[in-house]
């Protein structure tokens, strides 16, 4: 009996865990659903996190800190660099000192250049949101999310 509460118990944990930890969702888009050949475009990426998550912000208050990190690839299209809204600082049970967090909905951006030699009518590139979900009280291992943007090219 003892054995089987136990087990219940950790199946339970286990699975709370899993569902905190893949919480956040990740979203993007691009102006119009269009790129044009030889001009740039501001391309945003939205991260939601629940209500009683956090996550550290992309200048976290710390060397040992994951940093939220976005990255675009691919489509043979140039990125620019991703411009990260600033975190607020928030002091939590499990430290000291004040963590810089991002919390609730966040938006980063950044440019999509489409070379001028550009062949095609449509560029699919990949957006990678890498980032650590915590409670008050504990830290998730790290995760990263994907997300495929595709834009029509004229």
């Amino acid at each position: 009996m003892k054995r089987s509460l136990f087990f219940g118990a950790l199946l339970l944990a286990i699975m709370m865990f899993g569902s905190a930890a893949n919480a956040q969702e990740v979203s993007g888009s691009v102006p119009n659903g269009s790129l044009t050949r030889g001009k740039s475009v501001r391309v945003t990426v939205t991260l939601d996190i629940p209500d009683g998550l956090h996550v550290n912000s992309n200048r976290p208050k710390g060397e040992n800190l994951i940093a939220t990190v976005v990255t675009p690839t691919g489509g043979g299209l140039r990125f620019g660099a991703v411009r990260y809204p600033a975190g607020h600082d928030k002091t939590f049970g499990f430290s000291r000192n004040a963590l810089n967090v991002y919390e609730g909905r966040v938006t980063f951006s950044f440019l999509v250049t489409v070379p001028s030699g550009f062949k095609g009518n449509s560029a699919d590139f990949r957006v990678a949101v890498r980032y650590q979900a915590c409670t008050d009280e504990v830290c998730y291992p790290p995760k990263t999310k994907r997300i495929n943007l595709s834009a029509r090219v004229r």
